[in-house]
């Protein structure tokens, strides 16, 4: 985090001078501590974001694929007058991390025909629009990439 502060600091000033790698080392480190004592940022931290980063840049790809095919079945069911057959689907996703659960609860609300309505630990409550947006849920390819995450 310092290097990438440090580094931002120089590229805003558009110059490189004495005074300002000076300033730039202050505040950068200024900054550094502030995030580690106010918001428990910490270099663990940063090493599990960046070795987990392959995983979660694949997970954005695979998000918005998703969202682009679901929005297609919604379009197509509108299209064809489809009358919508709604279910609520209660599952457990066996994850143990706020983040994954967070994660899985907020791309799911994200994909066009479901909705999270209710995410307490690793139990979902999920509103589908058609029954068939809502199978294999629980082993769907969210759940499959999360799982990957150390």
């Amino acid at each position: 985090m310092w290097v990438f502060l440090f580094a931002l600091w120089i590229v805003l000033n558009g110059r490189v001078t004495i005074e300002l790698v000076i300033f730039g080392v202050v505040i950068a480190s200024a900054v550094t501590l502030f995030a580690n004592r106010v918001t428990g940022y910490s270099v663990s931290i940063e090493r599990r974001v960046l070795r987990n980063f392959p995983v979660f840049l694949l997970y954005i790809f695979n998000l918005i694929w998703e969202i682009i095919v679901s929005a297609f079945k919604m379009c197509a069911m509108v299209y064809r007058a489809d009358p919508p057959d709604p279910v609520i689907i209660e599952f457990h996703s066996g994850f143990h991390t706020q983040l994954q659960n967070v994660l899985l609860a907020n791309s799911i609300t994200l994909t066009p025909g479901t909705i999270t309505l209710f995410q307490e630990g690793d139990h979902f409550v999920v509103h589908c629009l058609r029954r068939e947006f809502g199978d294999g849920i629980e082993e769907s390819s969210f759940v499959k990439l999360l799982r990957k995450i150390k």
